[in-house]
C-alpha cells in the first residue's frame, strides 16, 4: 500500500510516502509558523518526487496531537480534504504515540518503557507512557511540569518499568526527577516519515470518517471581552 502521512502539530512541517513501508520520499522543515502555506506545497514536492500519483494512494495518514491548535487543525483539514477528494481511507495516529514509535528499536525488551512528552507551555507536559515495543500503557494527559517527574511520572509505566528512554520536546524536564531514564536527543520532533513507515501497524484504525483532534486542554486564545 503508498501511504501519504503528514505532521504539523509541533514545531515542524514534515510529509512523507511509502509503499510497502519503503520510504519513498520525505521532507521535513523545522517552522514554528506557516504550517498552513508550506503544507500542500509540501505534499506536492514530494509526491512528485516519490513519482507517485494521487490515485495510487491508498491512504492518507495524519498526527492528530496533542499539540498546537493551529498545527493540529491544519494537519487534520489537509487530510480531511486529501481523502474525500481521492476517496482514500485517513488515519489518525497520536502524536504521543508516533514519537514512542521512533525510539522502539532503540529500547530494549527487558523491563524498559518509552516516555514521550511534549512541552506544552504554561508550565505543563503533554505525556503518554509505552513499553518498549511503543504499545500505550496509559492515554495521553496534559500535567503540570512540577508533577511530572518523580512519582508523578512513575506513575505512567507499569510496575516493573522502572527505566527506558525520554523522547519529545518536553523529555529534559523530566530528566532531574527521572536520573535511570535516557534522554533521546535525536527524537525530539514528530516526523511524518516515522508515520508514513509505521502507519501499517495502526491500519485497522483507518476509515473514511475523519479522525477527532485531540486538544487535551482548552486553547492559548481568548476572545475580546465584550462591553
Amino acid at each position: 500500500m503508498t501511504i501519504l502521512a503528514m505532521e504539523t502539530t509541533q514545531g515542524a512541517c514534515s510529509v512523507a510516502i511509502s509503499r510497502a513501508g519503503t520510504l519513498l520520499a520525505q521532507e521535513f522543515v523545522v517552522m514554528q509558523r506557516g504550517h498552513a502555506e508550506h503544507l500542500l506545497p509540501m505534499v506536492e514536492t514530494v509526491r512528485r518526487r516519490a513519482g507517485v500519483s494521487f490515485a495510487a494512494l491508498g491512504m492518507i495518514a495524519v498526527t492528530v496531537g496533542p499539540g498546537t491548535f493551529t498545527g493540529v487543525r491544519v494537519g487534520l483539514a489537509a487530510a480531511r480534504a486529501l481523502a474525500l477528494v481521492h476517496k482514500v481511507p485517513i488515519l489518525g495516529v497520536g502524536t504521543l504515540e508516533l514519537l514512542a514509535r521512533a525510539a522502539v528499536d532503540m529500547s530494549q525488551p527487558d523491563g524498559t518503557g518509552i516516555l514521550a512528552a511534549i512541552d506544552a507551555r504554561r508550565g505543563e507536559l503533554y505525556i503518554q507512557g509505552f513499553d518498549a515495543g511503543g504499545v500505550p500503557l496509559t492515554g495521553a494527559m496534559v500535567v503540570p511540569a512540577a508533577d511530572a517527574g518523580g512519582k508523578g511520572a512513575a506513575h505512567m509505566v507499569l510496575p516493573g518499568i522502572k527505566t527506558g528512554f525520554l523522547v519529545g520536546t518536553g523529555a529534559h524536564l523530566l530528566q532531574s526527577d527521572l536520573p535511570e531514564w535516557r534522554v533521546n536527543d535525536e527524537i525530539v520532533l514528530p516526523d511524518a516519515a516515522v508515520l508514513a513507515q509505521a502507519a501499517d501497524l495502526w491500519r485497522h484504525r483507518a476509515g473514511h470518517v475523519p479522525p477527532a483532534p485531540l486538544y487535551l486542554r482548552a486553547p492559548d486564545a481568548k476572545l475580546p471581552a465584550h462591553g
